[in-house]
């Protein structure tokens, strides 16, 4: 039991790294994107994201602790974080902003099914869920926005 209050905050950690590097590789081409007026600065969706992993590892953390159904929601994690970091290699490290686009509806899709599964186990860890769910809502939106205004004339 104790491991796992050791490997959650790990994963989370790796997961914010991976995804930063993969970030960092492309924002040179992100400067040189065409943006909608109101995207957040860089600065802000570091704050944004820092909150979203401390408040998603305090909920697995919750759930962690209610050891009888811990193995039914660590697969739904795991995937979340897979797909957390391959939207930024798409987007970032390959430029590949339809992709992106189409993954990033599958990371809103799997935090809803996560913060859904996480429900019936303890509420207050689901509704630890509710910023991420809605921050990605709104960046599947940008990234559909961002798609629209840089599509060839």
């Amino acid at each position: 039991m104790i491991l796992g209050y050791f490997l959650i905050p790990l994963t989370t950690l790796i997961t914010a790294v991976v995804g930063s590097i993969f970030t960092k590789s492309g924002m040179i081409w992100y400067g040189g994107i065409n943006l909608p007026s109101w995207t957040l600065s860089g600065k802000i969706i570091g704050i944004i994201w820092t909150i979203i992993f401390i408040l998603a590892t305090i909920s697995a953390l919750i759930v962690w602790q209610k050891q009888k159904k811990i193995r039914l929601v660590i697969p739904f994690f795991l995937l979340n974080a897979f797909l957390n970091v391959t939207w930024s290699f798409l987007f970032f490290f390959h430029n590949l902003i339809f992709s992106s686009a189409v993954e990033s509806i599958l990371l809103v899709f799997s935090v809803l099914l996560l913060t859904a599964l996480i429900w019936t186990i303890s509420k207050m860890a689901s509704i630890l869920l509710v910023p991420y769910l809605l921050w990605t809502s709104f960046a599947a939106f940008l990234t559909f926005v961002i798609w629209r205004l840089n599509l060839p004339l």
